[in-house]
């Protein structure tokens, strides 16, 4: 049998990357997914590509109207959620001598506060015993020049699912988190070669990791594979904070 036969997903940032992959996973797994997207084109573009058993909503978990709209979507189309995983982030370098007020609020209100109220606005459609599922970053762990600000908003990430596993555990709601390394998605895309190059020598691996390595370890915490998992992190890094 499928691993989410029945099951009702939502993913933000799922336009691209690994929300994209998670989301047609998801699906062949037999879940039905609600994915988010800021831009509209895109997220018709996804959903096109996933094909079915998948509904588009457009907003910025940033703004919680937006995440209000999200959950009166699913609850419009008569379902409850059995997996939250709330995936959308930004990353943007900036020094710590020339970082902004603008820089710093971008960061944390899209991948900090975002991640926050999109699992706070989920419980109430979200079924006992389901899966929350956050996105973080070894940069939670490993600095990196000119990415304190992002390393500090996926630390916070991190942090949440410690609270979380212990307050929702009443309602068997597990909380887990992956954090993935250097992954190749369209957020390199503006790197030059050598800068890639260069974060590639650092994986012990020796390449980057690819959206549906992440989405399988995802598939595995929404699954009940990972049924006595909760409060745990899975790197998804090639070893690169781990050695």
């Amino acid at each position: 049998m499928n691993k989410l036969q029945g099951k009702v997903a939502v993913i933000t940032g799922g336009t691209t990357g690994i929300g994209l992959a998670t989301a047609k996973l998801f699906v062949k797994e037999e879940a039905y997914v609600f994915i988010t997207g800021r831009r509209q084109k895109e997220l018709d573009e996804a959903v096109k590509e996933i094909g079915r058993n998948v509904t588009g909503v457009q907003g910025d978990v940033s703004n919680l109207k937006d995440i209000d709209r999200l959950y009166e979507t699913v609850k419009a189309k008569g379902k409850r959620i059995d997996i939250v995983f709330a995936n959308a982030g930004i990353g943007e370098f900036s020094s710590l001598e020339n970082a902004t007020e603008t820089h710093f609020d971008k960061i944390f209100n899209i991948n900090a506060k975002g991640t926050y109220f999109t699992v706070q606005k989920a419980l109430p459609l979200l079924n006992d015993g389901g899966s929350i599922i956050l996105t973080a970053s070894i940069s939670g762990v490993k600095g990196t020049p000119a990415f304190g600000v992002y390393g500090a908003s996926k630390a916070a990430v991190r942090s949440f699912v410690r609270s979380w596993a212990v307050e929702l555990k009443d309602r068997h709601i597990r909380s887990n988190v992956v954090s993935p390394g250097p992954i190749d998605t369209p957020i390199l895309e503006p790197q030059p070669q050598d800068a890639i190059d260069k974060i590639v020598s650092t994986i012990p691996m020796g390449r980057l990791g690819h959206a549906d390595e992440v989405a399988k370890t995802v598939l595995f915490l929404a699954s009940d594979d990972s049924s006595f998992t909760t409060g745990a992190e899975i790197c998804v890094d090639g070893g690169r904070a781990q050695v």
